[in-house]
């Protein structure tokens, strides 16, 4: 049980230590020096941007899509649009069709073969000098493009990852989601501060095209691609300032199959990536490990401090530990039936969410283990009306032929 305490608060403590630490020394440097230390690179011109979305069968918010692109804050004549069908067999490529606009490039896939593939070629097409991925079912904010460009005015930057903002359907529990990703956010910001970010978010990512180079086909490319780019020395680039809006499937099966691919994904990208735990590495290794590695290691913790503490329960201590953890568990299982029942599970929302997610995690690990998990994906299921939602969190209106209209007008 030490690895889990250590991982979910021993890191994040030590990791705001540290952080504090560090910005008193810059503090005192500044203090001593008096130079600018915010002063930043200022770009000649804004730095041509394309945008890449690979899409499988999603006709219930593509039209969205295209509407949201068109808002972006961006010059015109500096902002290319790709989308990458990769062999729907539903309505997308109608849907997109019937949009005429030539600031929008759709290009066709006659196989599925996965996103990282899509987005491969799709990067072939353009020159632009920063590639930006989204998802489909992703809305951004208008200043994201703007938002993500201004780090790249520091060579050293070779990618900068967004906040994804998850907004509450029908059916689902805020609570613990939203306590989770709090969390998270909290650890990339302090990482992000130390220059020992490695991961990166697919709803909102921002890559150098130099930069981009991927060699292998992998379940997550969202993480291994930065992952890369910073173990060459590059910096990742946390923001929260960049801001992706997605919608929490009310479909509960959905979500626990998209947890166990990713986490397939996650033990995919260890045992690729064993030579980055090296300690020579220093603190990107030791991030590396306390933050990914244990993350994806508490599953194998948990089973093994259960089955521990039943064996051993005729000891006072380990009885009681046996105790606790069942309760736990069978607090999650109520809050499981709860939400079978179409009921929100309340109380047990958090001993749920957390059971649900490292249980995926270790059928994760069995996929990965047996090769059961492809690179290529399923469309979560997603409501026709998900829009309304996201757009009050973006605070824009909704109007598609408007939009349409001021994407042709030259940038001011």
């Amino acid at each position: 049980m030490g690895g889990v305490v250590y991982h979910y608060a021993g890191y994040p403590l030590l990791l705001f230590i540290v952080s504090t630490l560090s910005q008193a020394k810059s503090d005192l440097l500044y203090l001593l020096g008096r130079s600018n230390r915010r002063c930043e690179p200022v770009m000649r011109e804004l730095p041509r941007v394309a945008l890449l979305i690979s899409a499988y069968n999603e006709e219930s918010v593509i039209q969205a899509k295209v509407k949201n692109c068109f808002e972006i804050d961006y010059p015109v004549d500096r902002l290319e649009m790709f989308f990458g069908l990769d062999a729907p067999t539903d309505s997308t490529h109608e849907l997109l069709a019937h949009i005429a606009c030539n600031r929008v490039n759709v290009v066709e896939f006659i196989t599925r073969r996965g996103k990282l593939a899509v987005l491969c070629d799709l990067a072939q097409r353009t020159s632009a000098e920063i590639l930006v991925f989204t998802d489909a079912n992703t809305m951004l904010a208008p200043n994201c493009i703007r938002n993500f460009v201004r780090h790249f005015s520091d060579p050293q930057v070779g990618s900068v990852s967004g906040e994804e903002i998850r907004t509450v359907a029908p059916g689902t529990d805020p609570a613990a989601e939203s306590v989770y990703w709090r969390y998270e956010s909290a650890m990339k910001i302090l990482e992000s501060r130390l220059n020992c970010s490695l991961g990166g978010n697919g709803a909102a990512l921002a890559i150098r095209r130099s930069l981009f180079r991927p060699t292998k086909q992998s379940i997550v490319e969202d993480f291994q691609i930065p992952l890369e780019i910073r173990f060459k020395g590059f910096r990742v680039v946390y923001d929260p300032e960049v801001i992706a809006v997605e919608e929490i499937t009310p479909n509960y099966a959905a979500q626990f199959a998209r947890r166990v691919r990713i986490g397939a994904g996650n033990y995919q990208t260890l045992f690729r990536n064993l030579d980055y735990l090296n300690p020579l590495q220093g603190l990107l290794a030791f991030c590396f490990f306390s933050h990914r590695v244990l993350r994806w290691l508490v599953p194998l913790f948990l089973v093994t401090a259960l089955v521990c503490s039943v064996v051993m329960a005729r000891d006072p201590e380990f009885g009681l530990l046996a105790v606790l953890q069942c309760a736990f568990y069978l607090m999650a299982v109520a809050g499981y039936y709860r939400k079978k029942g179409g009921r929100p599970a309340g109380l047990f929302s958090v001993p749920l969410y957390f059971c649900s997610m490292n249980l995926a995690l270790l059928l994760g690990f069995h996929a990965y283990l047996t090769g059961r998990q492809s690179v290529v994906w399923n469309a979560t299921p997603r409501r026709f009306d998900s829009r309304t939602q996201q757009e009050s969190l973006l605070n824009r209106p909704v109007d598609l032929e408007a939009s349409s209209s001021a994407l042709q007008r030259p940038a001011a």
